[in-house]
């Protein structure tokens, strides 16, 4: 297992409102030759809805993301429980995809996936297959098939319903992995993936090693399965989660979406005012 996986990694406290200790975050950003900015998109760049279908990110979100894309000294990438294809279509402009967690990532021209979770992906087929089958009477339940990976939303799902939905989950699960899955939760899902010791964070140090010295990281995100981007940035850079004030990886934190969009604001502005750029 990974530093950037390690619940152990980084002493975990509760992050501080952005607003509070911007003034050390641009300390942090200004001397910086060149910026990472890792963005998550579901709760991050688009608020969370119902329908993960109908997930887009914000139109200031969007214009923040594309300005900061244009800029020579920024790389931006998106790195989403989403599968790639997924994730692209979703938000143009940064440089750098990552899908399922990481386990696959554009980049350079081309795309890269986890060995192992390519074998086990008709694992995945099939244990999706299983609980389509099995949660149907659910009502609302969703399986997202994403190939690498699976997920079981329970959003929609009447609130007196979900233990038995998850249940039922875990039940399938536990008789389908065979160790070489794997099953965690996050907000209002059970997500389903290869047993390996891989996530966000692992993708993050990939895209970072890339990048030349002088590089500030910036990564911001809203769940549990951010934390491991968040230690692998901090503390150098700057871990920024979205809502919730409970113990995090994340040195700093925003409301909502709208808290991102003022975030990536500052970012494009600061960079654009020159060498002494202060966000």
């Amino acid at each position: 297992m990974t530093s950037s996986e390690s619940g152990t990694a980084a002493a975990e406290s509760s992050p501080r409102p952005l607003e509070d200790g911007f003034p050390a975050v641009r300390e942090t950003l200004a001397d910086a030759e060149q910026l990472l900015v890792c963005l998550d998109f579901d709760g991050t760049l688009a608020p969370i809805v119902d329908d993960p279908d109908a997930a887009r990110p914000t139109e200031d979100n969007r214009h923040a993301v594309a300005r900061l894309a244009a800029h020579p000294d920024v790389t931006t990438a998106v790195v989403s429980g989403r599968s790639l294809q997924d994730v692209r279509g979703r938000i143009d402009g940064p440089a750098i995809y990552a899908g399922n967690h990481g386990l696959e990532l554009e980049r350079r021209g081309s795309i890269a996936v986890h060995p192992v979770a390519r074998k086990r992906a008709a694992r995945i087929d099939r244990l999706c297959t299983v609980l389509e089958t099995t949660l149907a009477s659910i009502p609302n339940v969703r399986i997202e098939n994403k190939r690498l990976s699976g997920t079981v939303h329970f959003r929609s799902v009447p609130t007196a319903a979900r233990p038995v939905a998850r249940r039922l989950t875990t039940a399938v699960f536990g008789a389908f992995s065979d160790g070489a899955l794997e099953l965690s939760r996050g907000k209002r899902i059970l997500e389903i993936g290869p047993s390996i010791p891989w996530g966000k964070g692992n993708a993050v140090e990939l895209i970072a090693a890339d990048e030349p010295p002088g590089t500030a990281a910036v990564y911001v995100g809203d769940d549990v399965t951010d934390e491991s981007a968040f230690r692998a940035v901090e503390p150098d850079g700057i871990g920024v989660r979205v809502g919730g004030d409970g113990p995090s990886a994340a040195s700093r934190r925003v409301e909502s979406p709208a808290g991102v969009a003022s975030l990536l604001t500052r970012l494009a502005d600061g960079m654009s005012s020159g060498p002494e750029r202060r966000p």
